[in-house]
This record gives structure tokens, C-alpha cells and sequence, in this order.
């Protein structure tokens, strides 16, 4: 079995930062891509970041510049770097990636808790 285990968010002014990070852990084999998404109230979970085996991040321009994907492939974590905060930022954060489990032998995508992430003065 595979788990994602999230750490950070929290309540922060606007144009502040804050870090995520997420550990998988267990039967792992390899991973492919690692990626974070986000889901505010009342909307679809959409896609902040991702990164593949490439070690190449991309972003969809509501958060381009402003947040950082970086993985650590040894550790088998993924973290974002979130600066320059704004209210619109405000939603549960999931960690998700792309397993490959070594028992058994399997690929699939596996997700975070979520953590709460709230923008607000």
C-alpha cells in the first residue's frame, strides 16, 4: 500500500508565502508525475502544478510565477513554494502522484488528505 502524507498550509495575509510538502510512502517501485491540486467551495478541483519524471514543472498562468514545484526524487516527496498570496488562492491543497507499486504490481494515483489554505487580512 502507498500513502501521501501533506504537511503545511494555514491562514496567511495576502502577499504572504507559504510551503507544502508532501512524502509518499510504501510499496513504491517509481514515480511519475507528482503534482498539486486545489479545490475552493463550490468549484471543480483544478491543477496548480505538476512536475513529471522529467523533473520539468508547469503551471497554469493563475498561478505561474508566483508558485514553485520542486521534487526530490531520492526522498520521493514533492513541495510548493506559494508566494505573493492573494484571497483567490484560498482552497483545500492536494498532493497527487502517479505510482508505480511494487506490491502488487500496479500503476496508480494515489492522493493526499488535503490541507487548508486560507488567504485572508
Amino acid at each position: 500500500q502507498v500513502q501521501l502524507v501533506e504537511s503545511g498550509g494555514g491562514l496567511v495575509q495576502p502577499g504572504g508565502s507559504l510551503r507544502l510538502s508532501c512524502a509518499a510512502s510504501g510499496s513504491i517501485f517509481s514515480i511519475n508525475a507528482m503534482a498539486w491540486y486545489r479545490q475552493a467551495p463550490g468549484k471543480q478541483r483544478e491543477l496548480v502544478a505538476i512536475v513529471g519524471s522529467g523533473n520539468r514543472p508547469n503551471y497554469p498562468d493563475s498561478v505561474k510565477g508566483r508558485f514553485t514545484i520542486s521534487r526530490d526524487t531520492a526522498k520521493n516527496t514533492v513541495s510548493l513554494q506559494m508566494n505573493d498570496l492573494k484571497p483567490e488562492d484560498t482552497a483545500v491543497y492536494y498532493c497527487n502522484a502517479d505510482i508505480v507499486q511494487s506490491a502488487p504490481w500496479a500503476l496508480r494515483t494515489y492522493w493526499g488528505q488535503g490541507t487548508q489554505v486560507t488567504v485572508s487580512s
